[in-house]
């Protein structure tokens, strides 16, 4: 168990008020979380500071070869005032295999744990209440050794920064518009497409311009390797409903393993519906739109939780997703995930737990 020393900050901040939109990572609370890691040493030195820049070398290894990790999850408050984590056990794993992936020291996922608690009980007076707002939870690594070479670090940062947020998309729980990405590629398998660092997001940006400037919300990449089959999309998984049965890619190496991906799968499955895990490609899409049988397209992720898609764009062709509007399996999805989150439908998978 860590012993986390805990500096409450002597300047707080005003909290944002009710009708403040809290824009998603705009705006953040008054501590953090910090650890230190070094080789022969192990993680060292818990705390809870007040929220503050980083003070760090020029040559600090991040900065220069990109050994970094993050993470992403969500705390929510209860109509009865409880804090309460969705599945962070599932989010520490996930952490652990990205470390596993580039070299950074794994964190004892009981420590981990701890860690998240302890800044989120600090600021618990952060966690907004309006209705589709939570607190999101970023956790991350960064490589601080001070030297130019190709090599693991001896040093690392762990950090735990918490900001208040509404809707991760402008649209809300409206459909979002797609566009579908044949000239650059993400990841491929072999390289580190199923870790959640920092590179595999900085190459979506050359696509995610070109698809804003086009009128598109997101991109949904192709494989790396065909450029047919579909992979995710910039800030989620994706699902089809075709004829009736719920397709999502399989995990191939290049795909995030998203903890509400597999919610959604967990659920689908409950409720009798038809699941697939498999490759699917952009044709097999393409003629499901065209002939009526692609019946719903929806995101799944932390940030979103569900977002339908109401059009996706592939090369000079459109594909409407039935009448554009919200699908009643995205509904259903979206309402019962983020019921067990606010503690308002039972939680009947031991996914919910209590910050106390």
């Amino acid at each position: 168990m860590l012993d986390i020393k805990i500096e409450i900050t002597k300047n707080p901040k005003v909290l944002p008020g009710a009708d403040n939109p809290l824009k998603f990572g705009t705006i953040f609370t008054d501590h953090m979380f910090l650890m230190n890691y070094e080789t022969g040493k192990g993680w060292y030195d818990p705390r809870v500071i007040p929220y503050q820049p980083l003070n760090l070398e020029p040559s600090a290894m991040v900065f220069h070869y990109g050994q970094e990790m993050f993470e992403g999850l969500k705390a929510y408050k209860t109509g009865d005032g409880r804090t309460l984590l969705f599945r962070p056990d599932k989010n520490i794993e996930r952490a652990n295999k990205t470390n596993r992936r580039i070299c950074i020291p794994e964190i004892p996922e009981e420590d981990f744990l701890q860690a998240i608690k302890a800044v989120v009980k600090t600021d618990e007076a952060w966690v907004p209440t309006k209705e589709g707002t939570s607190l999101y939870i970023r956790p991350f690594i960064i490589a601080t050794d001070p030297f130019l070479g190709v090599k693991p670090s001896e040093r690392y940062l762990f950090i735990i920064i918490l900001s208040p947020v509404g809707a991760y998309y402008p649209e809300g729980l409206n459909p979002v518009k797609i566009w579908i990405e044949d000239e650059y590629v993400r990841a491929v398998k072999g390289g580190i497409g199923e870790a959640k660092t920092g590179a595999n997001y900085v190459a979506s940006l050359k696509s995610q311009v070109k698809a804003h400037d086009e009128g598109y919300s997101q991109v949904l990449w192709l494989d790396g390797v065909h450029r047919k089959y579909i992979e995710e999309v910039g800030a989620m998984n994706i699902f089809f409903k075709i004829n009736g049965t719920v397709i999502t890619p399989e995990l191939n190496g290049s795909i995030l393993p998203g903890v509400t991906r597999d919610s959604v799968l967990v659920l689908c499955r409950e409720w009798g519906l038809p699941t697939e895990e498999r490759k699917i490609s952009i044709d097999e899409v393409y003629e499901a739109a065209q002939n009526g049988t692609l019946e719903e397209v929806w995101g799944s992720g932390t940030a979103a939780v569900i977002s339908p898609v109401g059009q996706l764009r592939w090369e000079d062709n459109i594909m409407q997703v039935q009448d554009g509007g919200i699908g009643p399996i995205s509904q259903r999805l979206y309402d019962t995930i983020t019921g067990i989150q606010l503690g308002n439908i039972e939680d009947t998978h031991g996914w919910i737990v209590e910050v106390n």
